[in-house]
């Protein structure tokens, strides 16, 4: 196994650690591992994609071909449930 040290860690980032440690009943230091076992799991799915792309992703199988347009650069205007 092996070892990581991360020095220079800001104190609020440790607190928050410790935090979350305690909230799923964890060491710190498993905590920790366990952050870093999902961000190399979830990196390992591929980069970061846009929603369209997570979408048809996920219906691909379901007969969806055509692309879906990506929400980032939009302008998003809250609903209105006005009469």
């Amino acid at each position: 196994m092996g070892q990581l040290v991360v020095r220079n860690l800001a104190s609020a980032v440790k607190e928050r650690l410790q935090q979350r440690a305690r909230r799923n009943r964890r060491s710190m230091e498993e905590e920790v591992r366990e952050i870093l076992r999902n961000a190399v799991i979830n990196d390992d799915e591929g980069s970061a994609r846009g929603l369209g792309s997570e979408i048809a992703r996920l219906f691909a199988k379901t007969g969806l071909h055509s692309d879906i347009a990506e929400l980032r650069g939009n302008e998003i205007n809250p609903a209105s449930f006005e009469s």
